[in-house]
């Protein structure tokens, strides 16, 4: 119980802040969501144009800030990179058109779980087989190979352009747009957000706190360690959200759909996605801070997929998943199995030459 204080401190503060930033103004039924601040980062930059999810989410800022400011004082920023970076793009590309068609990341899931919506019970069962999925591949020998030391600049420049979209952010730059109706209009006070992001990212570093992690750790190894964050999460949102009247049993809900199948078959996308890339959109940005560029560019892609999710009318709404989200979804697990047998095939075949050349030698 000793060794996990740091993810339940984490979990503990993840699962207060999302219920506290919805009564400050965050979107009901979320409080805080990684692909979809992500999403609303990338209309806020003219990445897309859906005009009600546009918005420099400052919570995302301080994630990253955060995460950053702790690894560098427990000495734990260590640059490296180096490792498939098309196909890490690829995988967090994906991944957020998984999340956007279930409309949330698995943080918004467990809130949305904890508030009582039933649609995120069939995306819990759809993640955690993508993430079974994922392991699956990883047992028979997937990888993306080993990240390598790089020079410090390029770790800096990860933490150094969240650094700068929050300087210009604050400074009221014109290029940053905010939306006037919609999720994107709904936010808590600026500096809340930002402190809440700051906390929510230092603790992150300390605690490695990953929600993919926890389910894939747990199918490895039945180690709990990291599911207990999911766990401590759920707990504390569901006390908070029966504290503010905010808890109702049903597949009726705010920004949600209640089309079970492509719940399901969007966080299965999104969980065997996150798993081959190394973790959830929470972990990705976390190790970004921490100077790894693998992760930055897996981020990337997020923030790619984010934009052309509602460039290409692949997004869910509550209105229900469009034809060309589906398409999208069936496409990119084809892609994703096909690429990861293709990998483990790949690597078998090279050690076989290996082991046949010393042979023969």
């Amino acid at each position: 119980m000793k060794q996990k204080i740091p993810i339940i401190l984490a979990g503990t503060t993840v699962g207060i802040a999302a219920i506290g930033l919805m009564q400050a103004g965050n979107p009901a039924n979320m409080g805080i969501c990684i692909a979809c601040f992500l999403r609303d980062i990338a209309g806020s930059l003219g990445l897309h144009q859906a005009a009600v999810v546009q918005y420099m989410r400052p919570e995302i800022l301080g994630i990253v800030i955060g995460a950053f400011a702790v690894a560098l004082i427990r000495r734990e920023f260590r640059p490296v990179g180096g490792s498939s970076a098309m196909a890490r793009f690829l995988l967090g590309f994906l991944a957020m058109i998984g999340f956007l068609v279930f409309l949330g990341c698995p943080l918004r899931m467990t809130i949305r779980l904890a508030a009582g919506d039933l649609n995120a019970v069939v995306g819990l069962v759809g993640l955690a087989a993508g993430v079974g999925a994922g392991v699956g591949f990883i047992k028979n020998g997937f990888s993306l190979g080993r990240a390598t030391p790089r020079s410090a600049v390029n770790g800096y420049l990860f933490p150094g352009i969240f650094i700068g979209l929050t300087i210009l952010f604050l400074a009221g730059a014109s290029f940053i747009v905010a939306s006037e109706k919609g999720p994107g209009a709904m936010h808590a006070p600026v500096f809340l957000s930002l402190a809440a992001g700051l906390i929510i990212g230092g603790l992150a570093q300390y605690s490695r706190l990953c929600l993919v992690g926890g389910i894939r750790d747990f199918l490895f190894f039945r180690d709990t360690y990291l599911l207990t964050g999911l766990g401590v999460i759920f707990t504390v949102a569901l006390i908070g959200n029966i504290a503010v009247g905010a808890f109702n049993v049903g597949f009726e809900a705010p920004i949600a759909h209640n089309d079970g199948l492509w719940n399901f078959l969007g966080m299965a996308l999104a969980g065997l996605c996150s798993t081959l890339a190394g973790g959830c959109p929470l972990r990705q940005l976390v190790a970004s801070a921490e100077g790894n560029t693998d992760a930055a560019v897996t981020v990337m892609g997020l923030l790619a997929g984010a934009a052309m999710a509602h460039n290409w009318k692949l997004a869910a709404s509550p209105a229900g998943v469009p034809v060309n989200g589906q398409i999208a979804v069936i496409l990119g697990l084809l892609i994703v199995v096909g690429f990861a047998l293709a990998t483990i095939t790949s690597k078998a075949t090279t050690q076989r030459g290996v082991v046949d050349e010393r042979a023969s030698s």
